[in-house]
């Protein structure tokens, strides 16, 4: 494995220090807040689409990370926004 110059040498199979100050990071500070996050508060965070946001679920999921549904509001049916209004919120367990 190649190293850059300045850098020292990861041992094989040593987990890997996040980078501060990324978006990732960020997205996994809001999940780790009590009262979570929805996708549409990442997206905006972050100014990721909806989608990439779900798909950066998926990636913690195949990494191991529990992603958690806090609280699920469907606003379905008479007087209510549709689809549209329904949210889920997540929450990753510290």
């Amino acid at each position: 494995m190649a190293t850059q110059p300045g850098r020292p040498a990861r041992e094989p199979g040593a987990l890997r220090k996040p980078r501060e100050g990324t978006k990732q990071e960020a997205v996994l500070t809001m999940l780790r807040r009590a009262e979570g996050a929805t996708v549409a508060q990442i997206a905006e965070a972050t100014g990721w689409a909806q989608h990439t946001v779900r798909g950066f679920f998926a990636g913690l999921k195949k990494k191991g990370h529990a992603v958690e549904v806090l609280e699920r509001v469907r606003q379905v049916g008479p007087n209510k926004e549709g689809a549209r209004g329904s949210y889920t919120v997540y929450h990753l367990p510290a």
